[in-house]
């Protein structure tokens, strides 16, 4: 049986299994009225951290909401697990979006960002996610419970993307990303790098391609997620793609094939400089919020006007 085939077949049982075990069976696969109806809108205790829905009441979401399977788990780092998931034909995102993410018996719904390229979609119908061990049911589930074969059901929302059209003028990015804040960037690097690819393959007639910067922190480099990968991506594209890793609180010697990457110590503004015109610079960040302020201050600081400042807060 072809692939596209038996995806088709197994997403079709999904659903109907989805139906039977989800409370939000009745959103499969139909058009919804909004955020409003999956969310009450109240007023918050300042003591009690929103979830999910309630923090992007107000972002951009699609009006459908399709079921899912998981087909692949990898253990990206000893907390994080990477999902790859077959999703419905009609799924679609853009690079740097995220996900509801719809459990079976698990009340609460996770927010988790793709860290797959669109390009992935189109080539092998699966999409993947990164997710952090948490005690929160969605992540704790994905940590615990989750196995090949699973069922599930998402819905892409957020306004944080990059989807360069080709009549588009160049400019360059910079990539900012604290811990697991690495997923939609890391999406971002793989969607440009495919973009040259298929500028490679057309003799450069598609996209107007400009460089891009990953300037990455994390405690340690056990916690550099994907961080093989980004190295290849630079490699691929040396006169394109650069990337610093930077780590905090690293207590074991640095593996020779990250040396000449990993700077010691927090992102410095002496840094940020050097990747940073005002004329041609579209900033991206994602991670904790108090690092997302920081940073964002440190680039107009830097002459960047806010409207090139894109960022992603997770809590």
């Amino acid at each position: 049986m072809p692939v596209a085939m038996r995806i088709s077949c197994l997403l079709s049982a999904t659903a109907r299994t989805f139906s039977l075990l989800c409370p939000a069976a009745g959103l499969l696969c139909c058009r919804l009225l909004g955020p409003s109806s999956v969310v009450s809108r109240r007023n918050m205790s300042s003591k009690r951290q929103m979830d999910h829905l309630e923090r992007t009441s107000n972002n951009y979401r699609q009006n459908t909401l399709y079921p899912a399977q998981v087909c692949g788990i990898i253990n990206e780092s000893e907390t994080v697990k990477r999902l790859r998931i077959a999703v419905h034909p009609n799924f679609t995102f853009k690079a740097g979006q995220w996900v509801d993410f719809f459990i079976p018996d698990v009340e609460k719904v996770g927010g988790f960002s793709m860290c797959s390229s669109p390009g992935l979609l189109q080539r092998e119908g699966v999409v993947e996610l990164a997710v952090k061990y948490a005690k929160h049911p969605p992540a704790h589930w994905v940590h615990t419970t989750c196995t090949v074969g699973s069922r599930v059901a998402m819905r892409v929302g957020g306004e944080f993307f990059f989807d360069p059209s080709p009549c588009e003028p160049s400019v360059d990015l910079l990539l900012v990303a604290g811990g697991v804040g690495i997923n939609p960037l890391y999406s971002i690097m793989l969607h440009t790098a495919d973009l040259l690819r298929l500028n490679r393959a057309s003799g450069g007639r598609d996209y107007n391609i400009g460089s891009a910067h990953l300037c990455y922190s994390a405690k340690n480099t056990e916690e550099l997620l994907f961080k093989n990968s980004i190295i290849e991506v630079c490699q691929e594209f040396p006169d394109k793609f650069s990337c610093d890793f930077h780590v905090t609180q690293q207590s074991t010697d640095v593996d020779l094939q990250l040396l000449p990457f990993v700077n010691h110590g927090r992102l410095t503004e002496e840094v940020l400089r050097k990747h940073v015109d005002p004329q041609r610079t579209l900033c991206y960040l994602c991670g904790p919020p108090p690092m997302i302020e920081s940073i964002s201050k440190t680039l107009m600081d830097l002459s960047l006007p806010k409207d090139r400042i894109f960022f992603e807060k997770w809590w």
